[in-house]
This record gives C-alpha cells, sequence and structure tokens, in this order.
C-alpha cells in the first residue's frame, strides 16, 4: 500500500511551516546518494518538485527559486540499484511493508533503484539556491537551520561528512 511520504517524516515540522501542501515526491531532481555503514543509513538529497509557498522573506528576495533537502532513510537492507545517473528527474514512492519497515522505490528516465528501511524518514539540510544553466546547484543557498547557515554559503564538498552523513 503506497503512503505518503510526509506521514513518515519524524521532523516534518519544517516542511510543513513551510509548504501549505507538502508536494508528493514525483518529478524531484535527485542530486546525490549517500550511504552509510552506520545504521545502516541512506541519504537522498533532492529538489523538490516546487518552492515553498510560506518561504522566508529573504528567500524570495534573492532569487531563490529551488527548494533542496536530504532525505535520510535508517536501518537500510535489500538496496538494489539498476542504474544511476545523477542529476536525474526520479518518482520516489514509499510503501508500507511489515514490522515498522517500509519498501522504497526510485524511479526516473536514467535511475532506477530500491530498498527497503525504517517507517521513519528524516529531514535536513534544507536550503533554498537559484538553479543556474541546465538546474545546476552550485550557486550561493539559503540555509534553514541556524548551524547550516552559519556553517556554509553554497553547497559544501562531498568530503564534508557532517553535511552529508549527518542531519
Amino acid at each position: 500500500m503506497t503512503h505518503p511520504w510526509i506521514d513518515l517524516v519524524r521532523n516534518s515540522d519544517p516542511l510543513t511551516t513551510l509548504y501549505s501542501t507538502v508536494p508528493p515526491l514525483s518529478s524531484v531532481r535527485l542530486r546525490s546518494i549517500h550511504l552509510n555503514w552506520r545504521g545502516p543509513t541512506l541519504t537522498l538529497r533532492i529538489d523538490l518538485p516546487s518552492f515553498p509557498d510560506n518561504a522566508p522573506a529573504d528567500w524570495a528576495e534573492s532569487g531563490n527559486d529551488t527548494f533542496q533537502c536530504h532525505l535520510q532513510f535508517l536501518a537500510v537492507d535489500h538496496f538494489k540499484m539498476c542504474a544511476w545517473a545523477p542529476p536525474a528527474v526520479v518518482d520516489i514512492s514509499t510503501s508500507l511493508a511489515d514490522d515498522h519497515r517500509i519498501s522504497v522505490t526510485v524511479t526516473g528516465e536514467r535511475t532506477t533503484f530500491s530498498f527497503d528501511s525504517s517507517d521513519s524518514i528524516l529531514v535536513g539540510h534544507m536550503s533554498a539556491f537559484a538553479a543556474g544553466e541546465n538546474g545546476q546547484d552550485t550557486g550561493p543557498r539559503h540555509f534553514l537551520g541556524r548551524v547550516d547557515s552559519r556553517r556554509f554559503r553554497s553547497l559544501p564538498d562531498t568530503y564534508e561528512k557532517t553535511f552529508y552523513e549527518h542531519l
């Protein structure tokens, strides 16, 4: 049975404050996948398909048009990847399984993978930026979280473990 993803997010308050209606995970731009053996966890860095209608004033004033966040899945197993060509526009579907578990399927034109995880999703590293040519996300950005706002003015390099491994 397919399940609305936002109902599975343990820390959904920032999203439900930013969006009157949180968009579904269809036609999201998948930017990166981070696998971590601790947990084990899988973190997806995605651009949601619409910009928040209740975004902070400085986000809109700065010309930001894209909202990005990390979705972290815990206790991941049965990970199967058939294709991955980043960045890719994908649909992410979640369905309830047994014993507080969900099955997650990610499908797109050049990307297909699936996995099972606990039925709790975490969201973090929420930010807004103006998408560059071809949707690039390399320019300046505004982070929602205070720690991220103080530490970063743009997307950190992939070796920045505190950003990619922890929410």
